[in-house]
């Protein structure tokens, strides 16, 4: 198969292009698979996804490497030897150039200062995940933050060309395996230097943005979870949108919300608190005038699966056994509690007739039911029958 020129290592800014189409063979999933002799399509590979775009009136829904040749997946078969129009997704592409040129510097400057090496990344939609090779602390993770973002404030050039031979054999410079023939390089404003064949942005300002938004520690390495230009961009404006409207329902400063809330949530959980011992009192109070011998079931709507439980076990101390719907009809909770006797029968069957499920020991099963309360009754009433209680 003939080698496709990849117009996307002479121009990564290269929104359109003309081509002529090689080949054209339809794919068993209704695609078309299009070979071009250039293109501009920058195909998966290298941690960074696939372009897509158009070619004259197919849509481009994916586009593929198998050796020097470049694949495109097409909506619609195109002429072989017809000359074509290509028009790139710049939207996609030039997200891709922010996100694979950040995880450039932020993998740089970890080799360079703490000696890690990247251990791989992927670019997902959301954001971007990398993994370096040892243990970083929160100290060390905001010196990184902050060294990137200095990196895309300078605005450095971001160089990326193939060597020749005695050049390269000079180049100090970071690669993930070996690599034979030619190697593109790419200088990162020197904050990395590194072999790679994906797009970039020509100057690090264009990242307008590096903030990382996760991070988790595993056998000895750290994963980073961080977004890059217009996804960092447009994180700052969401989450501050949604910390204005905090800030507006605590009546608090934006910065003051974190210490409003953790406060109301005290206090709603001294609230909580308080209400269980009462609830609990209750619950004792009228175990204690059950009639003796006698099977309590009791419908609580807008109980918690908690409060059931604690209703089910203070009844069961006098009654052989105690059956507690909560929640609300169509969606109850239930409980089913007995110091006698094995509940677990008469809560699989529960669960089998009332749209259920639950698991339990013999003397606690718990539960839910989608049903009405009046299939609740009568469902209870039979099961309750067949197992003698």
């Amino acid at each position: 198969m003939a080698a496709t020129s990849k117009l996307y290592h002479q121009d990564a800014y290269m929104r359109e292009f003309c081509a002529t189409v090689l080949s054209c063979a339809p794919c068993e999933n209704g695609l078309f698979m299009v070979v071009l002799d250039q293109t501009a399509f920058y195909p998966e590979g290298g941690g960074q996804p696939a372009d897509h775009g158009a070619l004259g009136a197919a849509r481009v829904v994916d586009v593929q490497l198998d050796g020097d040749t470049i694949f495109h997946y097409t909506t619609a078969p195109l002429h072989v030897g017809e000359v074509v129009q290509g028009n790139i997704d710049w939207a996609r592409r030039f997200d891709h150039m922010q996100q694979h040129t950040g995880e450039h510097i932020v993998s740089g400057i970890i080799k360079s200062r703490f000696g890690f090496d990247n251990l791989g990344f992927h670019m997902g939609r959301e954001s971007v995940v990398l993994e370096c090779s040892g243990l970083l602390d929160d100290a060390q993770l905001q010196e990184l933050e902050l060294a990137a973002n200095e990196i895309v404030c300078l605005n450095g050039e971001v160089r990326a060309w193939f060597p020749r031979p005695e050049e390269l054999a000079r180049l100090t410079y970071r690669s993930k395996k070996e690599i034979s023939g030619e190697v593109r390089i790419v200088d990162a404003a020197g904050a990395d230097v590194c072999a790679c064949c994906g797009t970039h942005v020509a100057r690090t300002g264009e990242l307008q943005l590096i903030k990382f938004i996760g991070t988790t520690r595993h056998k000895n390495h750290t994963v980073i979870e961080a977004l890059f230009g217009g996804r960092a961009r447009n994180d700052y404006f969401q989450k501050h949108a949604a910390l204005s409207r905090l800030s507006a329902f605590y009546s608090a400063p934006p910065l003051e919300v974190p210490a409003r809330a953790e406060a109301e949530r005290a206090a709603w959980e001294q609230s909580a608190f308080t209400s269980a011992r009462v609830q609990q009192a209750l619950f004792e109070a009228e175990a204690a005038l059950c009639p003796a011998g006698q099977v309590a079931v009791r419908f609580c709507e807008g109980l918690s699966p908690d409060g059931a439980r604690r209703y089910a076990c203070a009844l069961a101390q006098t009654c052989p056994a105690a059956l507690v719907f909560g929640g609300q009809e169509g969606a109850y909770c239930c409980a089913i509690a007995s110091h006698s006797a094995d509940i677990r029968p008469v809560g699989a069957a529960l669960a089998l007739h009332l749209n259920g499920k639950g698991g339990g020991k013999p003397e606690l099963w718990q539960g839910r039911a989608a049903c009405t309360r009046q299939q609740a009754d009568e469902i209870t009433a039979q099961v309750l029958k067949e197992a003698g209680l």
